[in-house]
């Protein structure tokens, strides 16, 4: 009777081990995170860490892969967007939503606008060339992100575009 009830015990202490064994979230910043993910969503993957009711939120982006502790399935999030000079500028990534860059480091602030008073510019091609000014600047300094924070076009028959943004790369 005592070996089946120790039997039993460590049958138990078996399952409960493993129902509780972590997922692995590596970012692309090289960091592996030991933790129970609890939702993989379209724009953020939510998380608990072990012995924790708080749950974390962290953008896709910064995800590289998923490996599922239980299953041991790999799940790849996000590929990462290698910028390192002004000729990556299409690369760059332009972002309006603040809960897409949760885990990625913050830059500088940049800025892209056309030309002044007299444009030929269309209110379209503005908006193009200032868009692509914004990017170019963020490849400059090695970002592959941008996180909108203004866009204004003038109005008046004056066509001019332009837009501000704060750079993010991987930690």
């Amino acid at each position: 009777m005592k070996s089946v009830i120790i039997a039993f015990f460590l049958s138990l202490f078996g399952f409960t081990s493993m129902a509780q064994v972590a997922d692995k979230m590596k970012k692309h910043s090289g960091e592996t995170l030991e933790v129970k993910v609890i939702k993989v969503g379209e724009t953020a993957v939510s998380y608990k860490y072990p012995g924790e009711d708080a749950e974390q939120t962290i953008g896709k982006y910064a995800i590289a892969e998923i490996t599922y502790g239980a299953s041991g399935r790999k799940e790849t999030i996000s590929e990462k967007i290698v910028v390192s000079e002004e000729g990556d500028w299409e690369k760059v990534v332009i972002i309006s939503d603040a809960s897409e860059v949760v885990g990625l480091k913050k830059g500088e602030e940049v800025k892209g606008k056309t030309a002044g008073l007299i444009s030929y510019n269309t209110a379209g091609s503005a908006d193009k060339k200032a868009t692509r000014r914004l990017m170019q600047a963020a490849a400059e300094m090695g970002a592959p992100f941008i996180l909108m924070t203004s866009d204004k076009s003038d109005g008046f028959g004056v066509k001019q575009s332009m837009k501000k943004g704060i750079t993010y790369s991987y930690k």
